[in-house]
This record gives structure tokens, sequence and C-alpha cells, in this order.
């Protein structure tokens, strides 16, 4: 379990961070979702812990999801906005750009790229992100995918073309 924790907690984190824009809260949700899977699911085989793990992730996402509006909801009828808090830090997709990088125009043209994945990927609706991150970023099958978002294959299949187009719409300057 320690090893399958160990490879699943940066993707999960990103997945997390993506759905929230707080890294603090990807990281609560990534620990909750992780004792969520040793506690309940410890006993199952080892082969069936990455979908089980990606449904309680997701269900914590959508958990902090409602959470987020109930808070919302009482600090507008308090008359509070929403403070912004200071969410820098090193990003990890930043940090990954290429070794054989081709001078400070290409790495600025990257890191741009990057930034700009990353703005539409956190303007994509929650599960038009689920469906692409889950798909494509964690290598999911269909079938998997609906079952860690707790919705049918094919409303897996509509969440995932919208994203993809949606992505190559904002990213289109950025294309190679």
């Amino acid at each position: 379990m320690d090893h399958f924790l160990a490879g699943a907690e940066t993707r999960a984190y990103r997945l997390a961070w993506i759905a929230t824009g707080d890294r603090e809260e990807a990281l609560d949700i990534v620990q909750d979702a992780m004792l969520r899977l040793v506690k309940g699911y410890a006993a199952r085989p080892a082969g069936e812990w990455g979908p089980l793990f990606q449904r309680i992730l997701q269900s914590v996402i959508r958990d902090w999801y409602r959470r987020q509006a109930v808070r919302n909801r009482w600090r507008r009828w308090l008359g509070r906005g929403d403070e912004d808090e200071d969410t820098a830090g090193d990003d990890p997709l930043q940090t990954r750009i290429a070794d054989s990088r081709p001078g400070p125009d290409g790495e600025q043209r990257a890191q741009a790229a990057v930034a700009a994945l990353d703005a539409a990927l956190h303007a994509l609706p929650l599960r038009q992100q689920q469906a692409f991150l889950l798909r494509q970023w964690e290598g999911l099958g269909v079938a998997e995918t609906a079952a860690a978002m707790g919705c049918s294959e094919g409303s897996v299949k509509t969440h995932l073309s919208r994203a993809i187009h949606a992505l190559r719409e904002k990213l289109e300057d950025h294309r190679p």
C-alpha cells in the first residue's frame, strides 16, 4: 500500500490543485483521500487500489466544492468578500521543463505555455477537468473514469470532448 500511495501522491496532488486552485486545500484533499483508501480498502487486492483511489479522490474534491459553496453563501450573506490568499510556490509543471533547453527564448515560450495550460485547466468546469485529467493525465479507461466520477461512460466521453475542444481553443497560440 505504501508503494502505491507514494506513486500516486504527486499525480493526485496535481489533480486536486487544478480542481481547487489552492495548494494547501489540495494537500488536505490528497491526505484525506489516502486515509480513506487505507482505512476502507487496504485489504482489497492491489489491482483495485487505483480506480478506488481515483473514485475517493474525486468524491473528496466534490465534497470540497460543496463546502466552498456553503462557505461562500455565508460570506456573501455576512457581507464579506472572498479574500485572496497567497498561493505562490513552486509549480511542478514549471519545474519540469526539458533538459535540452533551446535558449532563453525557448525557455520563456515553454514557461508561457505551461502557465497557459494551467490557466486553461483551471478554467474548465469541474466535470470536464475530472474527465480530462483522469483519462489523459492518469491514463484511466472510459469505464474506470466513469466509476471514479460516478457517472455514465457516455458522460465521460462528452465531458472529455468538451474539455479537449476548450483546451485546443485556449491553447492555440502555444502550439509548436
